[in-house]
């Protein structure tokens, strides 16, 4: 038994927000219900990709998922795509979705077949102007205060954090939105805008008041901590740390391991100042590095891992993914987090599931994503109600599509 089982949701997405909640949701227990245009959508082939082309990304955004795979450019496809949206149960009528269409796939067209729908939508922006992570994020000058200190050019990230954030904010909202609804509150549109969720954080995080009552902007600062203290050091083996001093303690224990307490209650003394306020750390953070180095660069990693992690300190080193994957015990089966999962058309790897335990209920192993279309039979049988006869009818006249699926034939 998981969390959220029986709850049943139908989703209609792409790129990463809204596919994340609905695999967040699958991981937690609920029937999530994926439909695709035949041949695949917009995410069938993105990036990265197994050696033998097939996708990585859809693999790992729609673990646990069931697949349809319908033409929607035909009227009986769109009737067949909004009687799976609004199909009946109690724990139904839950819709995710960044892909509304006015005219029939968009809330008032659809709570006309049920009218205690809930559809979560994400937009772009608040004015429904189409926008990715990629263009929200240099929006709002995220890529001006990243990068290594003194460069001129914007610095984008690797990691879509906005569509992330939002991706969880989908899956809240519906559960929130569920909630209401079963207090006797009814259905109803959940909107989300990927720009707001974005601004939201800025806010959130006091950078807009930043800008708006200091003179002087933010700027670039590398791999320091912003407002504290946390620095790289490239050691005597090539290797490279990050050590982290943001608190108080994690900041003694840092000085303490580096037998460095002298040298840095001097230099209080003749700055007059205390290093145990973060925000004098940051203001002197050249200084506290440029002694800090000298430890550093003097010694190999395994000269001080071990005394670093017997005092507890927030430290670790600068890995590709690859060798993370490697060497860290938390990338592999020792974690319980993670299984070897057998996708089909790609083969086994290390699949994660869900990172919350519920401990009365136990984890729940991660599972595959589903092939396009794989479970368009079962879907249209168990969900819709039809028959065998109808189903078979939509698959040969090309409305509805599985890997699997061989209509019956009457014999000569």
């Amino acid at each position: 038994m998981s969390v959220l089982a029986g709850m049943r949701v139908v989703e209609g997405s792409a790129f990463v927000a809204v596919p994340l909640a609905g695999m967040t949701l699958a991981q937690m227990g609920a029937q999530v219900i994926r439909f695709d245009r035949i041949g695949g959508g917009l995410d069938s082939g993105r990036w990265p990709l197994a050696p033998n082309g097939q996708s990585l990304f859809w693999a790992g955004m729609n673990k646990g998922k069931k697949s349809v795979a319908v033409d929607m450019k035909s009227p009986q496809g769109r009737e067949l795509i909004t009687r799976i949206i609004t199909a009946p149960g109690p724990d139904a009528g839950l819709f995710l979705t960044n892909l509304r269409v006015r005219g029939w796939m968009d809330y008032e067209t659809l709570r006309k077949e049920r009218d205690d729908l809930i559809m979560v939508t994400l937009t772009g922006d608040r004015h429904g102007r189409p926008q990715v992570d990629y263009t929200v994020n240099p929006a709002l000058g995220i890529p001006d205060i990243t990068g290594p200190e003194g460069h001129d050019g914007p610095v984008a990230n690797a990691l879509p954090a906005w569509d992330l954030i939002a991706g969880n904010m989908c899956v809240s909202a519906l559960l929130a939105a569920e909630r209401h609804r079963l207090r006797g509150g009814g259905g109803q549109e959940v909107e989300i805008a990927l720009k707001d969720v974005a601004a939201a954080t800025l806010g959130h995080l006091g950078m807009i008041g930043d800008v708006t009552l200091n003179a002087n902007d933010r700027t670039k600062s590398g791999n320091a901590l912003y407002g504290a203290y946390g620095q790289d050091f490239v050691c005597a083996d090539g290797r490279r740390v990050m050590v982290i001093g943001l608190t108080d303690r994690q900041w003694r224990g840092l000085v303490a391991a580096t037998g460095t307490d002298e040298i840095f209650y001097a230099m209080e003394q003749g700055l007059g100042v205390s290093f145990a306020d973060e925000g004098v750390r940051w203001t002197y953070r050249k200084e506290i590095t440029a002694v800090l180095e000298t430890f550093f660069s003097a010694r190999k990693v395994s000269d001080f891992e071990g005394a670093f992690n017997e005092k507890g300190l927030t430290w670790s080193e600068f890995r590709t993914t690859r060798e993370a994957m490697q060497s860290d015990p938390d990338l592999t089966t020792e974690n319980p987090m993670f299984r070897q999962v057998h996708q089909p058309g790609i083969g086994p790897y290390l699949v994660p599931g869900h990172p919350a335990t519920f401990n009365a209920l136990g984890r729940t192993d991660p599972a595959p994503a589903p092939v396009l279309g794989e479970h368009t039979e079962e879907v249209l049988g168990d969900v819709v109600g039809m028959t065998d006869t109808e189903v078979a009818q939509l698959f040969d006249a090309g409305i509805v599509q599985s890997p699997t699926f061989a209509a019956p034939r009457t014999a000569a």
